[in-house]
């Protein structure tokens, strides 16, 4: 068991995620040679907190159409139903299963369903702490990231150089003490 008392000013709860300080982020190899990032704008989520650290749990869901790459075009063609479809799959989710320590790291295990294809994934994260708000709230702050293999979740076309299979998530992640 993880002592809660060895995390400062650590606080059970229900958490709401703040989307407009929190960020997904993606990043995929392009041609073999570069990166090309992205990022959801729409997504929502609670984590709690419980009385041992190892028994929290956090849920979340993103909206698939708010894809954000910078390029309209470019938008438009991964919402399309050669990449995300998002007509027929409008949201992915996260469902935490179970959370271990290693170390400083927190690892958070979970089902991931993405173009509806559910698998487990483990969200390295790093735990920024609790604060008190200015307006007497409370909030947390961590930040977590994992590699997928977008082909395992049917996304996009198998194989050739245009795009790479590993897609890198990063998430920075805000969430406030609900009252």
């Amino acid at each position: 068991m993880t002592d809660a008392g060895q995390i400062p000013g650590y606080t059970t709860g229900t958490w709401d995620i703040d989307a407009v300080h929190s960020d997904i982020e993606f990043t995929l190899r392009h041609m073999g040679v570069g990166r090309s990032r992205g990022r959801f704008d729409k997504f929502e989520g609670q984590i709690v907190t419980a009385d041992n650290p190892l028994d929290s749990s956090v849920t979340a869901t993103i909206d698939t159409a708010s894809v954000n790459t910078g390029n309209a075009d470019r938008d438009a063609h991964v919402r399309a139903e050669d990449f995300l479809d998002t007509d027929n799959h409008p949201t992915a989710t996260f469902r935490s299963t179970g959370i271990r320590q290693n170390g400083e790291t927190w690892l958070i295990d979970g089902d991931f369903t993405l173009h509806g294809v559910t698998l487990p994934i483990t969200l390295e994260a790093e735990l920024g702490g609790f604060t008190d708000t200015s307006d007497g709230g409370k909030m947390l702050g961590l930040s977590a990231s994992t590699t997928l293999n977008r082909t395992d979740f049917k996304v996009g076309p198998n194989g050739g150089a245009m795009l790479g299979e590993k897609v890198r998530i990063a998430l920075e992640i805000e969430a406030t003490l609900r009252g």
